[in-house]
């Protein structure tokens, strides 16, 4: 039997590992590109996912929250309205205050003044809303017509936030902080930002070779000029419209090269790109073969139907509510970006029944219910009570 004290460690022997050499140089991990504004994974699948500029479109692509990278998407719109026209300027807005690259073809520079005003976050701007709408029903009736609760003498009065206070307007004022996926802008103001100027105008001039060929190169080089990392958004609106493109541009033989080349070139892992196209359907039916091909060519399909001026019925019967706006029209998804043989996304949207509301500030699409019949009495009793209390509800 063997003693040693203790506090003592066992000893091994002499290290036999080998000392690190000081000339060596310390191994680097491998370079990642850097996060960018604008792009953030999808909760769905995690692939990278940049915004459309509305909220409600985002929440309509698949579940992916937005726009997938490397995605085309394709706005069909029915008569001589132009409300994709509108999603298009949303989509560009949001791409220039992200200072991303904005590619346009077949506008003038003057296409790019017209883009709406920047009014602060999407986040911001729901919840500004939703508080009205719960101090709406908070204040009584006739109280209404006074202000917005909290705005006068004692709103003014609200302590200010103290410097390393961890209070929840402290924190909310952190989280403000960070970079936003979306914004909201106004379509009666126009934009102004520094980025505005790095906007791409590629217009329809006569060559020697094909039109849209052209085009392509003519894209091809401003996306390869770009410093590495950059994501690129390719906005063209009223595609193959005969007052910008000639006639015989809308042949198959010359429009769909032109789109398989589209969705090769953002399909590429070089380069992170979106594109959003919108197509008039009163002069390309969808019963035609051409739009047929383009929409089996395009990763999302959206179709705009928007009601007739007569159709007063139809257009009060979207709201749920007396304060809410009365849709304009019904939203058709006939394709949405999922990748079948990867994986994530869900088709659950697809022929669903929405309706879209576009106003000053947003484009909003939510589920579409018809309104009650004529010889239902109870359900129009029961729509009537909802917009207006009853008497015994009012006294205090």
């Amino acid at each position: 039997m063997s003693f040693r004290k203790r506090n003592i460690g066992l000893t091994t022997g002499p290290d036999r590992t080998p000392t690190a050499n000081s000339t060596a140089q310390p191994q680097r991990a491998p370079a990642t590109p850097p996060s960018t504004p604008g792009v953030r994974p999808s909760p769905d699948d995690g692939r990278p996912t940049t915004s459309t500029g509305s909220p409600s479109l985002d929440n309509l692509l698949a579940g992916h929250g937005g726009l997938p990278i490397g995605k085309t998407l394709l706005l069909e719109e029915n008569g001589t309205t132009d409300f994709a026209g509108a999603l298009l300027r949303y989509y560009a807005a949001e791409g220039v205050v992200q200072e991303q690259q904005v590619h346009v073809i077949g506008m003038p520079e003057q296409w790019g003044r017209t883009l709406p005003g920047l009014i602060g976050t999407a986040e911001a701007a729901d919840e500004k809303s939703d508080k009205r709408k719960g101090e709406r029903m908070k204040i009584a009736w006739r109280y209404e017509r006074l202000g917005e609760f909290g705005t006068g003498v004692a709103g003014a009065r609200s302590p200010a936030a103290i410097p390393g206070d961890q209070s929840p307007s402290s924190t909310d004022a952190g989280l403000a902080k960070q970079p936003a996926f979306c914004h909201a802008f106004d379509l009666t103001k126009r934009l102004t930002h520094p980025s505005i100027g790095n906007i791409t105008y590629i217009p329809i001039v006569p060559t020697n070779e094909s039109l849209l060929v052209s085009i392509q190169k003519k894209l091809q080089a401003a996306i390869a000029s770009a410093p590495p990392h950059t994501v690129h958004r390719v906005v063209i609106p009223s595609f193959l419209n005969p007052t910008l493109y000639p006639p015989d541009v809308s042949q198959p033989e010359n429009v769909l090269p032109f789109l398989h080349s589209l969705r090769a070139l953002a399909s590429s892992p070089e380069h992170r790109i979106t594109a959003m196209i919108t197509i008039p359907l009163s002069l390309f039916p969808r019963s035609s073969g051409l739009v047929r091909w383009m929409e089996i060519l395009s990763d999302g399909v959206i179709e705009l139907c928007p009601f007739p001026h007569s159709s007063d019925a139809l257009s009060t019967s979207g709201a749920a509510t007396s304060h809410e706006e009365p849709p304009q029209g019904m939203l058709k998804t006939h394709r949405l970006p999922v990748l079948h043989e990867r994986g994530g996304g869900s088709d659950q949207n697809v022929g669903q029944d929405w309706a879209f509301t576009l106003s000053r500030r947003r484009f909003e699409i939510k589920p579409f219910s018809l309104p009650p019949a004529d010889g239902d009495q109870e359900a129009q009793d029961s729509t009537r009570s909802d917009k207006m209390p009853k008497k015994e509800d009012l006294e205090f």
